[in-house]
């Protein structure tokens, strides 16, 4: 089983050892392997970073889930047919054909 001490600068530095599975094991061996990352703390930062990505965009959505909701509640919603759909969908492509910027509001 191997040993990866990775380094985190959360509040104070400090060395973590984690016990890993072969699998895992090989499959950072292999990323290692394909030049990327120098070494297995390399890919366990990124996977960490990523996941904390993650954990923040999910975050975002639960909030614009709760405003919508509000919205809903207030009466404030829109009822979203199939022809409506498809010009929000015509315009964003037009948009995105012209260069134009995609809200934030859509790229999270």
């Amino acid at each position: 089983m191997m040993y990866l001490m990775c380094l985190f600068y959360v509040c104070l530095r400090y060395a973590m050892h984690i016990n890993l599975s072969p699998e895992i094991e090989q499959y950072l061996q292999m990323k290692v392997g394909t030049g990327f990352y120098s070494n297995a703390s390399e890919v366990v930062r990124d996977a960490i970073r990523r996941m904390r990505e993650e954990d923040e965009k999910l975050e975002k959505l639960k909030v614009a889930v709760k405003i919508g909701d509000e919205q809903l509640e207030r009466g404030e919603g829109a009822i979203y047919s199939a022809s409506r759909l498809n010009a929000i969908t015509e315009k964003a492509f037009h948009n995105a054909h012209n260069g134009k910027n995609v809200s934030s509001d859509v790229t999270g």
